[in-house]
């Protein structure tokens, strides 16, 4: 037999066996996985629904949380909200911090995304993990909430020992999906409350950057008519306060002090009204 002709011979031996280990590394892998899958899935049952994370031994975040209640200030920028800030935080066991550019809008996007990709590519048993999208289904919904509530508590609002009711006040909120991310935090934060402050919109469209914005009235009305239908939806879980009503009248803000369970103090609202602040 030539050489030549010997050669490819061996040549297409070699490769018959190269195909027939591949074949066979790729059955034992396809064993390997579903063997891990009936064991989680096992696992899982055991353990009891929504606690996939916890029955595969993944730190828990957040299982001691703390007796807080939640307050944020809805409102737009030059409505007077750091004074309403400042007047909420004189009430005894109240903090309040100032705005965070609604650095909370990641969080909901991030935990919204995850979700809509977690439902998407929910099955019977968990995703394999020669899929392309393997533990995504996993997500554990619970335990996110609670380590991002821990984060945003440890990070931006720091309670005090003395603190019963905690939050910020914010202006930068989103207005396309502002309904969804008012419920996204009340999630994030179980039984949040909402102070919803407005102000003269003509004032408003007079002061600072506003003053620069041709369309400033007809923006401002549209994000203040949609902060209405929003805190309409919330019924006992928010309060709407004027600005010019309290500044003209501190006793316009009696119901909002009963409505936190505070007691109305006349002459320590007076004595934070004396305080000149950044509107």
């Amino acid at each position: 037999m030539p050489p030549l002709r010997r050669l490819v011979q061996q040549r297409d031996r070699l490769r018959t066996t190269c195909h027939r280990l591949r074949e066979e590394r790729d059955r034992a892998c396809r064993e390997r996985d579903t063997f891990q899958v009936e064991r989680d899935a096992l696992v899982l049952s055991v353990a009891g629904p929504g606690r996939e994370d916890r029955a595969l031994g993944a730190e828990i975040v957040g299982e001691k949380e703390p007796a807080l209640e939640y307050l944020f200030v809805l409102t737009y920028g030059r409505s007077g909200s750091t004074l309403l800030q400042n007047l909420l935080n004189s009430i005894p066991g109240v903090l309040v911090r100032g705005e965070n550019h609604g650095v909370l809008y990641e969080l909901y996007r991030f935990h919204s995304k995850v979700l809509h990709h977690r439902d998407r590519l929910a099955r019977p048993l968990p995703l394999p993990p020669f899929h392309p999208w393997w533990g995504i289904d996993g997500y554990p919904e619970e335990e996110a909430l609670a380590g991002m509530r821990r984060l945003v508590l440890d990070t931006l609002i720091r309670p005090r020992p003395d603190s019963r009711i905690v939050g910020f006040k914010e202006i930068t909120w989103p207005e396309e999906d502002l309904a969804e991310y008012v419920a996204f935090l009340r999630r994030l934060f179980p039984g949040a409350r909402f102070v919803f402050n407005t102000r003269n919109l003509a004032d408003v469209a007079r002061s600072k950057w506003w003053a620069t914005m041709p369309d400033a009235a007809e923006r401002l009305a549209r994000i203040e008519q949609r902060m209405t239908e929003v805190v309409a939806g919330l019924g006992d879980a928010a309060v709407r306060v004027h600005y010019d009503d309290y500044c003209a009248d501190p006793d316009a803000l009696r119901p909002m002090h009963c409505w936190l369970g505070g007691e109305f103090d006349p002459e320590r609202v007076r004595t934070v009204m004396a305080v000149r602040h950044s509107y």
